[in-house]
């Protein structure tokens, strides 16, 4: 029954396309998911009907049926890869202008009876001063990791 009906996204790819995906396979040190989208790819290249590919690579109709229409709407990149994120999972505490009034702090005369300013400080000062509602030292430390600055060095700037 299924040979009979007619595949709504059909694959055709080119000679350069082929190659690149048959090196992908042939490497085999990508990810599992691209390794299997090109491998769908390949066979509906050749042909292969939806059911036979999801019998031949054991993976799921919607699966075949997703990368076919991805390929034939965005492209041969858009259907053998994840998807980018448009933002991160949990928003930036420190954006460019707060990093830098945390560096600047950092850089000023610690708080009387500290010789410097350590992270717990440096986490209590940045939420006293209003800079942002809340941090830890943690996210402190990575702000700095970021930038190459040093609480220890002997100068900065």
């Amino acid at each position: 029954m299924e040979e009979i009906m007619a595949v709504k996204y059909v694959v055709k790819l080119t000679s350069e396309e082929r190659g690149y995906l048959e090196g992908l396979i042939r490497y085999g040190r990508d990810e599992a998911g691209r390794l299997l989208k090109a491998r769908i790819l390949l066979k509906a290249d050749e042909g292969w009907s939806v059911g036979r590919i999801v019998e031949a690579l054991e993976t799921s109709r919607s699966t075949v049926e997703r990368v076919r229409r991805q390929f034939v709407e965005e492209g041969l990149e858009a259907s053998i890869s994840r998807k980018k994120r448009e933002t991160p999972p949990i928003a930036p505490i420190f954006d460019g202008e707060k990093e830098a009034r945390l560096i600047q702090l950092a850089c000023s005369e610690p708080p009387e009876g500290h010789s410097r300013w350590s992270l717990r400080l440096l986490e209590d000062k940045v939420v006293e001063l209003g800079i942002v509602d809340k941090a830890s030292d943690s996210t402190i430390a990575r702000v700095f990791k970021k930038t190459n600055f040093s609480l220890t060095a002997g100068s900065n700037g």
